[in-house]
């Protein structure tokens, strides 16, 4: 499906109700199939979530989480230690070539059984469930931190708990740091000094109830729309001042962008402030790298030149993030570059209009460009891949009165 989105009004209001977070909402399912005993509110409704909900539940040998990365290394690590349970799980073309060896090997190291069926290093694999005994562990904390909170989960999981050591570098902490805060909501005990993470052997869970904090992630892209906008009030709900999501740096970052956020009771106000803009920014998302394309977006959008840095995991997401950031924000008339672990893009309004966005087969490629119709008309190839994580976005766009029409 080809979508056209223009919008010619510059000034936008309205209220914005955004699901559970995709990455809350799959730790909290998969602890709750380890541990069980406490029911889930505001769920994520993403894609992500759904196939996880149906891989945690099936009883089929074969599971297929198709392009869900995180659905993938939790369940890798998941099924390592059901105990007595055989399963080969399995995903899309794309999936089959991103990596998972680090989390293949560190499992292996504490007693896994897991063998790969067809290349070395990627999905499909066989995986025999095994009661894993063993509890320390090393692997590069550099790739993936969903790598280390797979293991993290599964460890509290474990007779004897789990002591993992991090080599090298850490990324994304924030969200070691979520896995962490809902295990301790959970009852469980763990402690992070250093590079040194110990989780404790789960005992009784006692928690009735969890709720899921809306997704930051999806927050990005109002935010754009309020630094695009010439005026803008927009109410985005449910959201917290005290957030365990990385993501929720964007209040931070987006006033050097001229977005101002007030903190309401569970929910954000965003309204642009009428001030100089910067000439450059300079932002390390190392901790954050799911909002690097809005930011590229907006920066283009509003004319401001940027250095991202800390990119280094954008080139095994849905797709090579940084290389697919070059290529359309090019097609758009952006002067841009790119490194393996950084993007840099020189201050420009020479837009073009009615330029097709490739998706890419991600999420996160549609809905970052979707701002830029405040700038120009543009269309977007494959745009029900937003489903992946927010299958309402073109809906809340369209509220918010932007045009939309299938060509």
């Amino acid at each position: 499906m080809i979508l056209r989105l223009e919008q010619k009004e510059p000034n936008l209001s309205g209220d914005i109700k955004i699901t559970g977070s995709k990455s809350e909402s799959n730790r909290l399912l998969l602890l709750q199939a380890l541990f069980g005993n406490f029911k889930i509110k505001n769920l994520s409704n993403s894609n992500d979530s759904e196939v996880m909900q149906k891989a945690l539940a099936s009883k089929e040998k074969t599971v297929d989480i198709h392009h869900a990365g995180t659905a993938m290394r939790f369940l890798t690590a998941y099924f390592a230690a059901f105990e007595g349970r055989e399963t080969i799980l399995t995903g899309s073309s794309r999936m089959q070539e991103r990596p998972i060896k680090l989390l293949v090997d560190a499992l292996r190291d504490l007693g896994a059984d897991i063998t790969y069926l067809k290349n070395e290093g990627f999905a499909p694999l066989l995986i025999k469930g095994k009661k894993l005994e063993k509890n320390k562990v090393s692997l590069a904390a550099n790739v993936s931190s969903q790598y280390i909170s797979a293991l993290m989960m599964v460890g509290a999981s474990m007779p004897n708990g789990l002591e993992i050591e991090l080599l090298g570098q850490i990324t994304s902490v924030p969200y070691i740091e979520m896995t962490r805060s809902l295990l301790t909501q959970l009852g469980i005990e763990s402690s992070f000094e250093g590079q040194l993470i110990k989780i404790a052997p789960a005992r009784k869970i006692t928690v009735s109830e969890m709720t899921v904090e809306s997704d930051w992630s999806s927050a990005s892209y109002f935010y754009s729309l309020a630094a695009l906008c010439d005026t803008a009030k927009l109410k985005i709900s449910s959201y917290k001042e005290n957030s365990l999501q990385g993501d929720s740096v964007l209040a931070a970052l987006y006033t050097k962008l001229g977005v101002k956020t007030t903190f309401l009771e569970n929910a954000v106000l965003l309204e642009k402030e009428d001030k100089p803009k910067p000439q450059r920014v300079e932002f390390d998302l190392a901790n954050s790298p799911d909002i690097a394309q809005t930011i590229a977006v907006t920066c283009y959008g509003i004319g401001v030149a940027c250095d991202l840095t800390g990119l280094h995991t954008l080139k095994i997401k849905e797709t090579d993030r940084l290389e697919a950031l070059k290529a359309e924000l090019s097609k758009l008339g952006a002067h841009i570059s790119v490194t393996d672990k950084s993007l840099h893009l020189e201050g420009s309004t020479n837009f073009q209009s009615d330029i097709a966005i490739k998706t890419y087969q991600d999420h996160r490629m549609a809905m970052a460009f979707a701002p830029f119709a405040l700038r120009a008309p543009i269309l977007f190839e494959d745009a029900e891949v937003v489903n992946k994580s927010y299958p309402d976005f073109w809906n809340d766009f369209e509220a918010l009165g932007f045009k939309i029409k299938e060509v």
